[in-house]
């Protein structure tokens, strides 16, 4: 793609009398002054390592692996403190998109937006023709520079009307929703405030394990109430190397915990969290303040396994984490459409209210 895209354009650009060397095989080429220019694909990021960047230009950047930026060419750069460009259409509310954001907040980074039309490479009848042809959200993407929803979200409606800086510590009990994963211990922090849930702060430490993250909360809330709704799988998973539960654990340390003794249906959580987010009558009770970044880019990106008959959530992308420790709070704290009855038969009988 590298030499598709750039390989002959990049030869016109560099004047002969300043290049030494022309390697069509390598993309590369050898300047008068020592310098090197060089075309390389990024889909295998460890392919990338053991170089020095003076400078670098990642092209269509939104499709390029997150790894491939930070563990790879970020780190390239930094011994010679070289700059970045990153050019690209968006691909939806990725790791580029979070990457966007934190660049308008940043004195040493520029952000720049250009539509189609203002690029001016393509005729204005030929956008209207897309216009036509295209649904709006692909549209939006492609010749707006919009960065747009993914198709197949879990949580569709969840926008920026949920997410608020008055989502606030009420001062009574904190809640905590708690999903447990060896790779990272995932949660949300938050206070019930009428029929609302208000989360403001999130829980993402890295190979951690339930009693790290239990002092960790000790720590930082002293002497106040903690109720843990935590998966219900932890009634009898072990993760301490004394054989203790999880839950056992979390109650050692003091809190609460909530929790079924059956897990809860993967549709009663979704429809519980989707029913927060936004009803039918178009009202809001889930309010996420903006420091919750990975509860927020959970509930936007998180996405339906392709190919799976059934509503299933795709785990590998990593992103279910947070949604699914959030998932746990609102069905033990503030289930409002409380459609079945946990356990091993599923009954499925009506709430009264």
């Amino acid at each position: 793609m590298a030499k598709q895209i750039a390989w002959r354009q990049l030869k016109v650009m560099v004047p002969q009398a300043i290049c030494v060397k022309r390697n069509e095989s390598d993309l590369s080429l050898e300047l008068t002054n020592g310098s090197i220019i060089a075309l390389r694909g990024a889909e295998n990021p460890d392919a990338l390592r053991g170089v020095s960047l003076s400078s670098l230009v990642v092209d269509e950047a939104a499709y390029v692996k997150q790894e491939a930026w930070e563990m790879v060419l970020r780190p390239a750069l930094s011994d010679q403190g070289g700059p970045a460009w990153f050019i690209t259409t968006p691909a939806g509310l990725n790791w580029f998109h979070d990457l966007w954001e934190q660049a308008q907040e940043q004195t040493d980074w520029s952000t720049f937006s250009f539509t189609t039309i203002e690029g001016g490479n393509v005729p204005a009848e030929e956008i209207e023709a897309a216009k036509r042809t295209l649904d709006e959200r692909t549209f939006r993407q492609e010749y707006l520079a919009s960065f747009e929803t993914l198709s197949g979200r879990v949580f569709p409606e969840f926008d920026q009307d949920n997410i608020t800086d008055s989502a606030a510590d009420s001062g009574g009990p904190i809640l905590v929703g708690l999903d447990f994963n060896v790779s990272i211990m995932a949660g949300s922090i938050a206070s019930k405030i009428g029929d609302t849930l208000h989360v403001w702060d999130e829980i993402a430490i890295k190979n951690s394990n339930t009693d790290e993250v239990c002092a960790w909360l000790k720590g930082k809330f002293p002497r106040r109430e903690i109720i843990v709704y935590p998966d219900p799988t932890g009634a009898a998973r072990k993760t301490s190397a004394a054989g203790k539960t999880d839950h056992g654990i979390i109650r050692q340390h003091g809190f609460r915990v909530v929790a079924p003794r059956s897990p809860w249906a993967i549709k009663d959580r979704l429809n519980a969290t989707n029913w927060l987010i936004k009803n039918m009558e178009g009202e809001r009770r889930l309010m996420v303040h903006p420091r919750c970044k990975n509860v927020i880019k959970s509930l936007r990106n998180l996405t339906y396994k392709e190919g799976v008959d059934d509503f299933v959530p795709d785990k590998d992308s990593g992103l279910d984490h947070h949604a699914d420790g959030l998932g746990y709070m609102i069905l033990s704290a503030l289930n409002l459409v409380k459609p079945w009855q946990v356990g091993a038969g599923k009954s499925r009988q009506a709430q009264v209210w």
